[in-house]
């Protein structure tokens, strides 16, 4: 038992002493890092205990403050209105950089014998990852890397959406429009080369409209909109839908291709095939760029009739109803929400109607205890008429369910259009951070004696820590407007200042890595500098936890800026190598290891790497 740990079991047994009646627990006493004016290293919140025993904070205070200096005497204890300073003694602090240094990061946490799936990335195939897909992904993987600290089973999954009329519009304009072209032919990413032509079909869907404009159809379509009480927004984007359904040749050609996908035809199977392929090989590469995988693929194509039988075999309990053109469908007014379609009239199901069975079979296959869902927020109402499904139905993994709403990505100019080819693409963007660390290295000359290979290496790494922490260091509730210029600073609140304070301890512990021990019993006083480090280091495992349990990589991100802006402030306030004695420079040297060390495990979680030069 630590320190800390005595002092908050002490203060639980002074109050059941005095206030036997009040039924006070060791989780009601919070000790944390001093953040008042007053003198004192930690502090204790006096005011909710003040409120549970019916007294006064200051007198409560007071009394536990009398009970505390007789039993640790070489201690300070300062009561001050609602709290309650500590000041620890210098041979705290060594226990504690002793405790730290015998830690093992990794192993922090008990196994637990719970599963958790955790579902992000779920792209199309009819265009290559974007900025929006950077952040569903980094998201999903700091997740899983915070869950599996925690010792949970996690499994890494994502249902690529492969079918449907968005893909068949980029297939119908490379059937039209391509010449046989190939990725290999054009020397050209799979997934680039083929939302290339999803971009195209929309510009020729957009010269066809334009043309059906012009014709007397067209004018009076538009002339019956100054009768109708909509914008001129919502009514272009009507109108423009309902000519792609039901006067658009291109429209009719899509949607006669969907149907004979459907149908199994044999030539658009294969088309379909081959253009899929493409795709998901160039998600793959940008995958592997990023440094993430996945550990079951689901397909839309497999699993789009998925949850079909189930709302059927629930229409004669009550919990789904059929109209009168054979529609199923659930009322969830008394939750909140309104009555939900969950198979069309022909039969044909909607996306509540896979993802309803997707939660089942995938129930049936990992037995999971929870499922996290990395969906923008634009899905909130979706993944509620889920939810309600699910318990509805009384599946067992029901109150398991989990929508991890995240914030829209922007750019200064606006929101990102895939079809108008207005998106931030994902491989560009990851090019062009990469180029920006290569291009500050050079300016400074740092690496210039080092092989090309491993100068390569280095900048890689550091243009992949600005571009990931830039995105992760935000609360995921929280839109982002993205800056590309700004993305790129490697300077300030970013990752490549994080890995700076990396470099700096791993270019001292090269020098001197023979000279950390624990022999540093002599060194006093323990300055604010290392107090400052040593609280913070302490409190690694609170941050990860608290991390993991709100779903918030933010949390874990901001800590290690916190960290390493007070490391370099050490480092510029005191000399490790010219350290005023040798207890000072063990001491120092052995601190300076542990922030090393959690600054690379932390990074590690979030899904960056740490170089050992930059």
């Amino acid at each position: 038992m630590n320190l800390l740990h005595k002092i908050q079991s002490n203060i639980l047994s002074i109050l059941k002493s005095m206030y036997a009646d009040k039924a006070f627990a060791e989780s009601d006493i919070q000790i944390s890092p001093n953040k008042t004016q007053n003198k004192g290293d930690y502090t204790v919140l006096i005011f909710p205990l003040a409120k549970k025993a019916g007294k006064n904070p200051t007198e409560l205070g007071n009394e536990i403050q009398s009970g505390l200096k007789n039993l640790f005497p070489e201690l300070g204890f300062e009561a001050i209105g609602g709290f309650l300073n500590i000041v620890m003694n210098d041979q705290f602090w060594k226990d504690s950089l002793e405790a730290l240094l015998a830690t093992d990061f990794q192993k922090m946490f008990p196994e637990n014998d719970k599963t958790v799936l955790v579902e992000y990335a779920s792209p199309n195939t009819n265009k290559p990852l974007h900025l929006g897909h950077i952040r569903n992904i980094l998201l999903g993987w700091s997740i899983y890397r915070l869950l599996q600290r925690l010792g949970y089973n996690v499994v890494k999954t994502q249902v690529v959406n492969d079918r449907g009329i968005a893909i068949c519009k980029s297939m119908l304009a490379w059937q039209k429009y391509g010449e046989g072209r190939t990725p290999a032919s054009e020397h050209v990413k799979g997934d680039h080369f083929v939302g290339e032509y999803y971009v195209l079909f929309e510009s020729k869907f957009q010269e066809e409209y334009k043309q059906f404009q012009l014709t007397e159809e067209g004018k009076d379509c538009f002339d019956q909109r100054k009768k109708q009480e909509q914008s001129e927004k919502e009514f272009f984007t009507e109108y423009k839908n309902q000519y792609f359904n039901n006067q658009s040749t291109l429209g009719r050609e899509a949607r006669a291709m969907l149907l004979k996908w459907e149908e199994g035809d044999p030539a658009v199977r294969s088309l379909w095939s081959m253009m899929n392929g493409w795709v998901l090989e160039g998600f793959e590469q940008t995958y592997t760029n990023l440094g993430v995988d996945f550990d079951k693929v689901y397909f839309e194509s497999e699993t789009y009739m998925l949850g079909k039988q189930i709302f059927l075999e629930n229409i004669d309990n009550g919990i789904f109803y059929k109209k009168t053109d054979g529609s199923v469908w659930i009322n969830l007014e008394n939750q909140g929400l309104y009555h939900k379609l969950v198979l069309r009239s022909d039969g044909t199901s909607v996306y509540i109607t896979q993802d309803t069975g997707m939660a089942d079979i995938r129930y049936e296959e990992y037995q999971y205890d929870s499922c996290i869902y990395v969906v923008a927020d634009e899905q909130d109402y979706h993944f509620k008429v889920l939810f309600e499904i699910c318990k509805a139905l009384k599946a067992p993994y029901a109150d398991g369910l989990h929508h991890l709403s995240y914030g829209m990505v922007e750019l200064p100019s606006g929101r990102m259009k895939s079809r108008e080819g207005t998106v931030v693409d994902a491989d560009d963007l990851i090019a062009e951070v990469i180029n920006e660390a290569t291009k500050n290295a050079s300016e400074r000359n740092e690496l210039i004696d080092l092989p090309q290979e491993e100068q390569n290496e280095i900048n890689r790494k550091v243009g992949m820590a600005a571009l990931k922490y830039h995105i992760i260091k935000v609360n995921p509730k929280k839109k982002m407007i993205f800056d590309p210029k700004e993305s790129v600073d490697l300077q300030g609140h970013t990752g490549p200042y994080i890995q700076n304070a990396f470099v700096r301890i791993s270019s001292v512990l090269r020098k001197l890595e023979s000279e950390v021990t624990t022999d540093f019993i002599a060194y006093n006083p323990i300055n604010e500098d290392e107090k400052e480090l040593l609280m913070q280091l302490s409190a690694y495992k609170g941050v990860i936890s608290n991390a993991a349990e709100s779903y918030d990589p933010s949390v874990l991100a901001n800590y290690t800026y916190s960290l390493a802006k007070s490391f370099h402030k050490f480092y510029h306030n005191h000399s490790i190598l010219k350290a005023e004695s040798p207890d000072a420079k063990s001491f120092r040297l052995s601190l300076s290891k542990v922030v090393a060390t959690i600054l690379a495990d932390a990074m590690h979680i979030l899904g960056i790497e740490m170089p050992e030069k930059m």
